[in-house]
């Protein structure tokens, strides 16, 4: 038996019980959100800005109940036998949206309970929600992605593994070279934007933050935006010639997934309270936001473009 053979039986085996985990971790959230969408005030105190708009915050929560179901379609998609018939684009796109959005929890709520115990407010003193609400959420948040990204490690390895086989020196040339240089030059330009601006607010700058997060956390985003364009360097300029390929991708993959969405979600958010000036983000704030999408969205585009030239060129 040869060694492939058998990490695909003990991955075969492991499977389940991740995929078990992964849907029981969404399992807390979803019924938060749906008794939340029912009318229930369960882990809401009186005076959240949460209950100032009860058709915004349905929408909302009904978002997220869709965003936390997907979780489970992707765990059913990545341990069935039909999950292998998906086409690359349908698995990897929500995949990506996924790593993206979990990512920044994963590491972010163990720094949130560093520095301020695991609570948040609405940066106006108004509890925002009851504390164990975020220990419940994030925790489960966490779980979904260590549960998620196990089992899309091994999906990928026995689907695209030869996508990311060998070192950086051993790549062929790549017809969209040019492109992919402009590409990554261009994202690591504007990332300068969002990563001086949250380094300022990190140091103790108050103009233009809206958020009254750690500034751990903001040094945590300069991090996934460094992340994000030292991968898309390296894959568009070849850098780190002794390096493994999957460390610039995972890089680039981690990275611009964490900037692009939770950038894009934060946007979203900004124009679903654009109704009330008092929720609306500071201009500086705002586009952070926007830059941080736009970085992620070119970083992705470096990385797609080296999957699909390097799937047309490589026999499977």
């Amino acid at each position: 038996m040869t060694s492939s053979t058998v990490t695909a039986v003990i991955g075969s085996r492991r499977a389940p019980v991740l995929r078990l985990v992964a849907i029981a971790a969404c399992l807390p959230y979803l019924c938060l959100k749906v008794a939340w969408i029912a009318g229930s005030h369960l882990g809401i105190p009186a005076g959240s800005p949460l209950l100032k708009n009860r058709a915004t915050m349905a929408l909302a929560n009904g978002l997220t109940v869709l965003m936390d179901a997907a979780v489970i379609v992707l765990a059913l998609l990545l341990t069935q036998p039909w999950g292998r018939r998906v086409p690359a684009w349908l698995l990897a796109v929500p995949m990506w949206a996924a790593t993206g959005l979990l990512a920044p929890i994963m590491v972010g709520f163990p720094l949130q309970l560093i520095t301020h115990g695991g609570s948040q407010s609405s940066g106006d003193d108004r509890p925002f929600l009851d504390g164990w609400v975020f220990g419940v959420v994030y925790g489960g948040f966490i779980v979904q992605g260590l549960a998620l990204g196990t089992l899309f490690v091994g999906y990928a390895r026995e689907r695209w593994g030869y996508l990311w086989q060998g070192r950086m020196r051993e790549l062929p040339a790549q017809s969209t070279a040019a492109a992919q240089r402009l590409t990554a030059v261009a994202a690591a330009v504007l990332a300068l934007i969002p990563a001086a601006l949250r380094l300022l607010w990190a140091c103790g700058m108050t103009a233009g933050r809206s958020m009254s997060d750690g500034r751990l956390l903001e040094l945590m985003y300069v991090g996934f935006l460094a992340a994000a364009a030292t991968g898309a360097c390296q894959l568009a300029f070849r850098r780190g010639r002794r390096l493994p390929v999957a460390v610039p991708l995972a890089l680039a993959w981690t990275g611009s997934g964490a900037v692009a969405c939770w950038g894009g979600w934060m946007v979203l958010a900004s124009l679903v309270n654009s109704h009330d000036l008092a929720d609306r983000p500071a201009p500086a704030s705002s586009l952070t936001y926007a830059v941080q999408m736009i970085v992620g969205l070119l970083v992705a585009t470096v990385a797609a473009h080296y999957f699909a030239d390097r799937s047309a060129r490589t026999p499977q």
